[in-house]
């Protein structure tokens, strides 16, 4: 029998106040797991807290910038002390602060990408691994795109990071496969959240973006938690290493 279950698993998502982080953590947490959720600011967090709470989960709200080492340590230090386990780790925080050209980005733009997008996610795997791999295991997703796939426009600072990601996954799934961790990445497409409002909003780029969407609309982030449910559960112990593609068919 397919087992979705993850009554009792610890899960740190990252990046949990709104958006598709919000709606995968809501998700492991109707499915049993006792969330920590993270974010740079504790006022969303709180909202999503509540809200598993209310449906009768259990939820945790730490404020932490996952681009800090610092932060990052002491963010573990707290699990440890507190849960002495981790079962699953969602890296989905990320940033996207520049819109434009790459020939007019400048190195602040270049370091804050890549130090939330890529930096940020690889120590926090460390870190994760480590408390993994004393209980037995455990599943990793990262949250990338499918821009790491096929590069769009203004957006290739974001796109670079993104396909790293995708790499970082494939190299961490190979080197922590022996620990019985597993490590795969979901590559969403155009999802409504505060990072494509803009997108989303204006009319000439929605059209553009539509018609190389076969199912000719945007995602809700409730659209992708369903595919980190399926790798973070039983019902993925042989999957390791790969990428599911949420896209509405952008890459096909």
């Amino acid at each position: 029998m397919v087992d979705f279950s993850l009554t009792d698993k610890i899960a740190l998502v990252t990046g949990a106040s709104r958006g598709i982080g919000e709606a995968i953590a809501t998700t492991l947490a109707e499915h049993g797991a006792r969330c920590i959720l993270v974010s740079r600011k504790m006022e969303g967090l709180q909202a999503v807290k509540k809200k598993i709470e209310q449906s009768g989960g259990q939820a945790r709200a730490i404020a932490c910038h996952t681009g800090n080492l610092e932060q990052i340590k002491q963010l573990f230090e707290q699990i440890q002390n507190d849960y002495d386990r981790l079962d699953i780790l969602v890296n989905n925080a990320a940033t996207n602060p520049h819109f434009g050209a790459m020939m007019d980005a400048d190195e602040a733009v270049w370091d804050k990408t890549n130090e939330v997008n890529l930096k940020g996610p690889f120590f926090i795997i460390q870190h994760a691994a480590r408390l993994m791999e004393k209980c037995g295991g455990g599943a990793i997703v990262n949250v990338a795109s499918i821009n790491g796939i096929r590069p769009v426009p203004m957006q290739g600072i974001y796109s670079i990071t993104k396909a790293a990601l995708i790499s970082m996954t494939k190299a961490f799934a190979k080197e922590l496969a022996a620990k019985n961790i597993r490590v795969n990445a979901l590559l969403p497409g155009l999802t409504e959240t505060h990072f494509s409002e803009a997108l989303i909003k204006t009319e000439s780029i929605y059209n553009y973006a539509l018609q190389h969407i076969p199912l000719r609309r945007h995602a809700q982030p409730s659209e992708m938690a369903g595919a980190v449910l399926y790798l973070v559960s039983d019902a993925a112990s042989f999957t390791t290493g790969t990428s599911i593609v949420c896209d509405g068919g952008a890459l096909s």
